[in-house]
C-alpha cells in the first residue's frame, strides 16, 4: 500500500492533526461523555442564573424543582444516547468477528436501529454475502486446479512407469541375454556394466514416477501413501519415521489428500535433508470438521521469520500456498536447536471436492 502524503489529505484532516493535544483529547472523549458534560454545564449554568435572579429564600423550592428537572433531562439524554449507539456496537462486534476469522458473522438486526443505521447494517451483510460467494467460487476453482494438476501428474507417472520403465526393463533383459551368449570375455564385461547402468536408470525412473504421483495415493488413500513415503525415506536415511493415522481413506477427499500429501512430502524432505533429524512423526487426524496433518522432527530447526523473508526458503511458501488454495490454515513452529513442527489443517467440503474414479 502506498503511503498517504500530508499534502493529499483534506484540509480538515490536516487541521485536526495540527490541533493541540488538549483539544484532541477533548474531541476524543466518547459521545456519551461529551453529552453528559454539556448537559452538566447547562444544569450548572441554569442553577447559577436562577440562584442569582432569585436570591431570596422564598424562591428556594422553585430553584430545587428547576434543578431536579434539569437533572432528569440529563439522565434521559444519556439513556437515549446509549440506546441510539447500541446498533453501532452491533456493527463493531460483527466487524471484529469477521476480522477474527469468523467469515459467517453477520450484523444482527437491532430493534433500536433507525432507518439509516438499518440500511448500513444491510449493506454490510450484503457485502459479506458477496465475499462469502466469491470465497466459495475461489475454493471450487482451487479444487479444479488441484485436480487438473494431479491428473497431469498421474498421466506422467503412468507414462514413466508403463512406457519408459517397461522399455528399460526390456533393455536390461536383452543385455543380460547378450552377456550370457557372448564368447568374448571383454565384451561380456562391458555388457554387464551397461546392464548395471540400465538397472540404475530403471530404478531412478520408477522412483521418479512414484515421486511425480504415487499410485498408492489413488489406490489406498492418504494414510497408506504417508506410510509408503515414510518407508521409502527410512530406507535412504538413518532416521526413525513414525506415521500415526487416526483417519480412514474415506475420511479424506482427493483434493485434500493431494495437498496434504505434498505438504508431508516437502516437510519430510526438509527434516531429512536440511535439519538432519533423528526422529520424525507424521500425525493425521480429524478435528472439528478439518483434516489436520502435523509433521514434527527433532532436527536442527531454523529461524522461521528469516525463512519466510527469503521465499521460497525450504518450501514454506509453496506449502502455505497449497494449503491456502483449499482455505486451510498452515503454521510453522521452529527455532535453532528446537526442532520443527509443521501443521496444516484443511476443512472438509466433500460436495465440492469429490472426484470420480475416471477423473483421476
Amino acid at each position: 500500500m502506498l503511503p498517504v502524503r500530508a499534502a493529499g489529505r483534506p484540509a480538515a484532516v490536516r487541521a485536526g492533526a495540527a490541533a493541540p493535544r488538549w483539544v484532541s483529547a477533548i474531541l476524543g472523549v466518547p459521545l456519551a461523555a461529551k453529552l453528559a458534560g454539556a448537559n452538566a454545564l447547562v444544569v450548572l449554568a441554569a442553577l447559577a442564573a436562577a440562584y442569582g435572579l432569585n436570591a431570596g429564600s422564598a424562591q428556594g423550592r422553585m430553584l430545587a424543582v428547576m434543578g431536579a428537572a434539569l437533572g432528569v433531562s440529563l439522565v434521559v439524554n444519556l439513556a437515549l444516547v446509549h440506546l441510539a449507539l447500541r446498533p453501532v456496537q452491533t456493527l463493531e462486534d460483527a466487524a471484529a468477528r469477521v476480522y477474527g476469522g469468523d467469515l459467517d458473522a453477520r450484523v444482527t438486526p437491532s430493534p433500536l436501529a433507525d432507518r439509516e443505521m438499518a440500511r448500513v447494517g444491510g449493506a454490510i451483510n450484503l457485502l459479506l454475502d458477496g465475499l462469502a460467494a466469491d470465497r466459495a467460487r475461489a475454493r471450487r476453482l482451487a479444487s479444479e486446479v488441484i485436480r487438473a494438476g494431479e491428473q497431469e501428474r498421474a498421466y506422467l507417472a503412468r507414462e514413466l512407469h508403463d512406457s519408459a520403465a517397461q522399455t528399460l526393463a526390456a533393455v536390461v533383459f536383452q543385455l543380460s541375454a547378450a552377456a550370457r551368449e557372448s564368447t568374448d570375455p571383454a565384451l561380456g564385461a562391458r555388457l554387464d556394466e551397461i546392464k548395471r547402468m540400465a538397472v540404475e536408470v530403471l530404478e531412478e525412473v520408477r522412483m521418479l514416477a512414484g515421486a511425480v504421483h504415487p499410485r498408492v495415493l489413488d489406490d489406498l488413500g492418504l494414510p497408506a501413501a504417508l506410510r509408503a513415503a515414510a518407508r521409502e525415506a527410512a530406507e535412504h536415511h538413518d532416521t526413525q519415521i513414525t506415521v500415526v493415522a487416526e483417519v480412514e481413506r474415506a475420511d479424506v477427499p482427493p483434493a485434500v489428500a493431494s495437498v496434504l500429501y505434498r505438504v508431508a512430502q516437502e516437510a519430510l524432505n526438509n527434516a531429512l535433508r536440511h535439519a538432519s533429524a533423528r526422529e520424525v512423526t507424521l500425525r493425521l487426524a480429524r478435528q472439528n470438521g478439518r483434516i489436520v496433518l502435523d509433521v514434527v522432527d527433532d532436527g536442527a530447526g531454523f529461524d522461521v521469520a528469516e525463512a519466510e523473508r527469503r521465499r521460497p526458503g525450504m518450501g514454506l511458501f509453496t506449502m502455505r500456498e497449497r494449503v491456502a488454495l483449499l482455505d486451510g490454515e498452515f503454521e510453522v513452529a521452529s527455532g535453532p536447536g528446537r526442532g520443527t513442527r509443521i501443521s496444516a489443517a484443511v476443512p472438509l467440503e466433500r460436495r465440492e471436492e469429490t472426484w470420480s474414479d475416471d477423473e483421476r
